[in-house]
């Protein structure tokens, strides 16, 4: 069965991520890898959850399993983190959220649900996107296609050219959204821009699908939150799905969700009904132990209010990175405007260098970073920023 395969490549940031680890260079710097990194170069455990795993192993008594749609609680306390308090009631039961196996499980759960009832489905990717956005929702069977969003050459959002694209869009296809913090690039839609993506959905009928992965990396939790609250309010149909990876710091608990909301309670319930048998096809139940961690501190007092404090210092921190490394760069002399870095959110940004600048700064410097120059801004600490800008500043020069 297995004699004529052959191998494919290694993805490319877990192949920088192995070259990182065996460099020898004391210098060294990974700028690759998507994880959130402190001063120390740690991806450390938040305070709230240390608090909440220490009450589950006094308190939980059972590890059977959950259902399908995952921990009830904490389908009930994400809706209201992803879409306020408020909006989750006036939704009441239009809205269905389901625990997922992490961001990628709540992508690919929403993909083979789609494909179920919709079958090869269109959905419009921002160009670039996340890369692995594709093969989560095209291998599941929807057609992808491509929206103008970012400008290389002048550092910003190609908003008349997505617009242009998006006004295509008709019932019945799907238009992929990053929530905040676009991975890879930064840079997000203003409020304006939000407004006039919900006007075209309503005019077009095209069902925005929101990718929410850095909810409280950007500006804030409700500040993030802008887009989905805001098409939730207009749009009779929308899919959202969010991850506790980044802002909960459970990358590997892979603790994520899918929220569908529908033109109906009985739309909704038919989805739910639908999603529910998706997901016992796929993994069955999802992972339990994230969720109840994410539950315990959402509905706690003083371990949300714990969690939020960790949470603004940790945006705090990565807002401050972006100012400083634009400080570094012009202190190097380089003849080019990197202001931009310190206008876009959340933990990416391209650099803006060639693919042989970035060659060099692997090679000659140990400084990974992928070949499209970006960048994990968290990867950087008050240790190694000079000698990351100085080593830019010799790569642009070369």
């Amino acid at each position: 069965m297995f004699d004529s395969l052959n191998p494919l490549p290694a993805d490319p940031i877990l192949g920088l991520m192995a070259a990182h680890r065996s460099d020898s260079n004391p210098r060294k710097i990974d700028l690759g890898v998507g994880v959130y990194k402190d001063e120390q170069g740690n991806t450390p455990v938040m305070r709230a959850v240390k608090s909440a795993e220490a009450r589950l192993l006094a308190d939980q008594t059972s590890k059977s399993y959950v259902s399908p749609a995952g921990l009830a609680t904490f389908n009930a306390l994400i809706a209201s983190l992803v879409l306020g308090d408020e909006l989750t009631k006036t939704l009441g039961d239009r809205r269905v959220t389901f625990q997922t196996p992490g961001g990628c499980g709540g992508l690919r759960l929403a993909a083979e649900f789609i494909q179920k009832v919709r079958p090869a489905s269109k959905i419009l990717v921002s160009d670039p996107t996340w890369a692995n956005h594709v093969p989560l929702l095209g291998e599941a069977g929807l057609q992808i296609e491509t929206y103008p969003y970012y400008d290389h050459k002048n550092h910003g959002i190609r908003f008349d050219a997505m617009i242009e694209r998006l006004s295509k869009a008709a019932a019945g296809d799907l238009v992929l959204l990053h929530g905040c913090c676009h991975n890879p690039c930064g840079a997000d839609l203003s409020n304006e821009q939000w407004q006039a993506v919900a006007e075209l959905a309503q005019t077009n009928g095209f069902t925005p699908f929101i990718d929410l992965a850095y909810q409280g990396l950007g500006d804030g939790l409700a500040e993030d939150s802008y887009g989905v609250r805001l098409l939730a309010e207009k749009l009779p149909e929308l899919i959202v799905v969010s991850s506790c990876s980044k802002n909960f710091g459970l990358y590997r608990e892979r603790t994520g969700s899918l929220t569908v909301i529908a033109g109906s309670s009985e739309a909704a319930r038919a989805s739910a009904s639908q999603i529910a048998a998706t997901a016992r096809a796929i993994y069955s139940m999802p992972p339990d132990h994230g969720a109840s961690v994410v539950a315990e501190i959402l509905a706690d007092d003083t371990l949300n209010s714990d969690w939020e404090l960790e949470l603004t210092e940790v945006r705090e921190r990565i807002n401050g990175l972006r100012s400083a490394l634009v400080t570094e760069l012009d202190r190097q002399g380089i003849d080019r405007d990197f202001s931009f870095i310190e206008q876009e959110k959340g933990m990416f940004s391209f650099l803006g260098l060639s693919v042989d600048q970035v060659q060099t700064l692997i090679n000659q410097y140990s400084i990974y970073l992928v070949d499209s120059s970006r960048i994990n801004i968290a990867g950087i600490n008050s240790s190694n920023i000079e000698y990351l800008a100085q080593s830019i500043a010799e790569a642009v020069k070369r």
